[in-house]
């Protein structure tokens, strides 16, 4: 299990890669929340329940992206475009990093967040 401190400090500093971030989730292997947090004025989930179904519904997707690494190699990162919003997930050895970023950004732009994302939770 993660330092409370050190969850918050994480989901801190992934927010601050970009005033373009919406929000970021530290999420465990069960899919419960260890930390998250919401920019300010960004648009948000309707509620706390679909926030936490988010969550529960990345890690059951890591766990069956998680049977496919023999044959195909390990997961490092997810990249969603919708059209409201762009969701990326980033898994480490025990945690999914969830965040989401404005849709509007170039797309180099979201690969350097989202590796230098990766870098960040590669130390917990």
């Amino acid at each position: 299990m993660v330092n409370k401190s050190v969850g918050l400090d994480l989901i801190e500093g992934i927010l601050d890669l970009d005033p373009q971030m919406r929000c970021a989730a530290l999420i465990d292997m069960n899919g419960e929340i260890v930390e998250s947090i919401m920019r300010e004025g960004k648009q948000s989930l309707k509620s706390q329940m679909e926030e936490e179904y988010l969550c529960r519904q990345a890690a059951q997707q890591r766990t069956i992206r998680d049977q496919l690494n023999d044959p195909l190699g390990r997961v490092r990162y997810v990249h969603v475009e919708r059209e409201n919003v762009t969701q990326m997930v980033v898994y480490a050895k025990r945690f999914t990093l969830y965040f989401t970023i404005e849709p509007e950004i170039a797309i180099r732009e979201k690969e350097s967040i989202t590796n230098r994302a990766k870098r960040m939770i590669s130390h917990i």
